[in-house]
């Protein structure tokens, strides 16, 4: 990929895990203050679905693609992975769950490798193996992880195969109709355990929070679909890892929550291991491309 298209794709990808971040931190602010996880993901769904479906283009000619066994897979991926993280920032500060959430990018280059027959590169590989051992050192197994962490794994397991059915159906569906499709099924799916939850007291501040919650969301993974259209899953793999930058700056500014000398050291080593994919990635493309 020619070094200007990739930098317009760092910073789309950039934006678009940026603005997730920020939905996620509003949504601790939400479950830490006793909100109840699933009910804060069905808001997040629902109100961007509201707030989208008229800007969606959807047609009654879609509707039956709503029920497209890839779709529905992929709409109940995110909806799992969003559920996960909330549940797992309600205890642990935020760099350390995106640190753990970051088991993704390795679930993503996998499935690539195995289902959509991707052959990145050895040394790619190498990278991203790389990367999991930062989050294991973040994770910390069996010496201090908590069921928090376990739900970051869980979501990042999750996101992952989400990134890769993405890329399954970037091709085939118009990305707003691909952003409503997960909105709406997100929506229905979270709708049993919403229910069940306690509703808090309505007040200024929940609100905007909510709708923060929302937006963040749905911009940025607006934004990853139309990156998903321009590279290859194993590409935006490695990309996504600039999320931990956005996770750890607003971890410190809004929570006051620094990492542990392990878990910085984890981050840093995650950190390492995208940028030495992103290095790698442009010689290799130019070979298999031709293009300088």
């Amino acid at each position: 990929m020619p070094l200007p298209d990739l930098l317009r794709l760092i910073g789309l990808v950039f934006a678009a895990v940026s603005l997730v971040v920020l939905g996620d931190t509003a949504g601790k602010l939400l479950t830490s203050g006793g909100v109840d996880p699933f009910l804060v993901a069905w808001s997040r769904f629902a109100l961007a679905a509201l707030a989208l479906l008229p800007f969606s283009g959807l047609c009654r000619a879609e509707l039956p693609d709503l029920l497209d066994r890839r779709v529905l897979i992929r709409g109940l991926f995110i909806a799992c992975g969003i559920s996960s993280i909330l549940t797992a920032l309600k205890t642990e500060p935020i760099a350390n769950v995106f640190g753990a959430f970051f088991i993704g990018p390795v679930v993503s280059y996998v499935l690539a490798v195995l289902f959509l027959r991707e052959r990145p590169s050895a040394l790619r590989g190498l990278l991203l193996g790389l990367g999991f051992l930062g989050v294991m050192l973040v994770v910390k197994p069996g010496f201090g992880a908590t069921p928090g962490i376990g739900f970051a794994l869980l979501a990042g397991t999750f996101y992952g195969a989400y990134l890769v059915m993405t890329r399954v159906v970037a091709g085939d569906f118009r990305p707003r109709f691909l952003l409503i499709s997960q909105l709406l099924i997100g929506t229905v799916a979270l709708a049993p355990l919403a229910a069940m939850a306690e509703v808090p007291p309505v007040d200024l501040r929940l609100s905007f929070l909510v709708l923060l919650s929302a937006a963040g969301s749905a911009v940025g993974n607006f934004l990853l679909v139309l990156a998903n259209r321009r590279a290859e899953a194993s590409l935006i793999a490695p990309l996504v890892y600039s999320q931990l930058i956005s996770a750890t700056v607003l971890g410190v500014l809004v929570f006051g929550d620094w990492p542990d000398a392990w878990s910085l050291i984890g981050l840093a080593v995650i950190a390492a291991s995208g940028i030495g994919s992103l290095v790698l990635q442009r010689p290799v493309r130019a070979v298999q491309t031709g293009r300088p």
